[in-house]
């Protein structure tokens, strides 16, 4: 909010002694506040771009799935492995599973995205070479399920 802020008094300066220049004999004041309202206009129809195109922290809130993910490199960060899955829609969260007594990388993880992205994703990643290393790339199986076939 605080970088918009002075992005617009920026623009607002500007705008002014631009009109300044083709007026000069309008009041200086008058020609700041005449900057300020354009510039606050096109600041405010650059920042309606479609949520889709904006990468918003904000998690997707439709139908998600989450994807087990193979073969991983060890040295890999989740932020890596959230942009080659963002690619093909929205990430909600990664999650790279350690070993708990060295914090060592296993080589595998999950993803929580929205379905329709999940559902690429399984198409394009499985068996994509990232990395130097080749990943599978399946639906995550429940613990529930997991549970019910023990029993």
């Amino acid at each position: 909010m605080q970088k918009s802020f002075l992005i617009v008094l920026a623009v607002a300066i500007i705008g002014a002694l631009a009109i300044f220049q083709i007026a000069p004999d309008l009041n200086g004041a008058i020609a700041f506040f005449t900057g300020a309202i354009i510039a606050s206009v096109i600041f405010s129809l650059q920042s309606k771009t479609p949520a889709s195109k904006t990468n918003s922290n904000e998690p997707y809130s439709g139908p998600t799935m989450t994807l087990y993910v193979g073969n991983l490199p060890y040295r890999v960060h989740e932020g890596e492995v959230k942009a080659l899955f963002g690619e093909f829609g929205p990430v909600n969260s990664v999650r790279l599973v350690r070993d708990r007594k060295t914090g060592r990388r296993k080589g595998f993880g999950f993803i929580e995205m929205s379905e329709a992205g999940a559902k690429k994703a399984m198409a394009k990643l499985n068996e994509f070479d990232f990395q130097e290393r080749t990943l599978k790339v399946r639906e995550a199986k429940s613990q529930d399920s997991d549970k019910s076939d023990n029993a």
